[in-house]
């Protein structure tokens, strides 16, 4: 019931928290109350993205080898796996960057009115002659070749400067 919920987010807010003791007592009450180790596994991957993200990237490989490892083997020996990576993300810094700016596309997405932009005619892929003929990917400059750092647009002229990065929380 509810207390399903009540355990997952405990278990998500003292990783979060950077609390190991906590997030293990957290995880041993679901575990030991039969709790799925693939519902918690899939948890610690959308954690390993959202909380942690690239202040450390390897939590994503840590989150998904520990799926992959509860998947083949089952309980109970799965939770010693659960354990460490619970421990590995309650110890990780913690970065929200990635979401929050990737929050920020998915509003500027659902508030824009009209078309979307057209993608820049030099980013677009021309696989035919007819393309080629009428712009597409002119002009592009592909980075690998150029040994300083390119100057290049890559957004639509209409949100040419905006930075998803950088933008304050409305």
């Amino acid at each position: 019931g509810e207390e399903h919920y009540n355990c997952i987010s405990a278990l998500h807010k003292s990783m979060r928290g950077s609390d190991a003791n906590a997030s293990l007592y957290w995880l041993a009450r679901m575990l030991e109350g039969g709790e799925d180790p693939l519902y918690v596994a899939r948890r610690l991957v959308r954690f390993a993205s959202e909380d942690i993200g690239l202040a450390d990237p390897l939590a994503l490989t840590q989150a998904v080898a520990a799926y992959q490892g509860c998947h083949f083997i089952g309980m109970p020996e799965c939770e010693v796996i659960l354990a460490q990576c619970v421990v590995y993300f309650a110890r990780a810094p913690k970065s929200i960057e990635v979401y929050r700016a990737y929050g920020k596309v998915k509003e500027c997405l659902r508030t824009h009115t009209g078309p979307l932009p057209p993608v820049p005619l030099h980013l677009r892929n021309a696989p035919t002659r007819l393309m080629k003929n009428l712009g597409y990917g002119k002009g592009y400059k592909y980075n690998p070749m150029y040994k300083e750092p390119v100057e290049q647009d890559y957004l639509p002229e209409e949100l040419k400067g905006r930075d998803f990065f950088k933008e304050r929380e409305t």
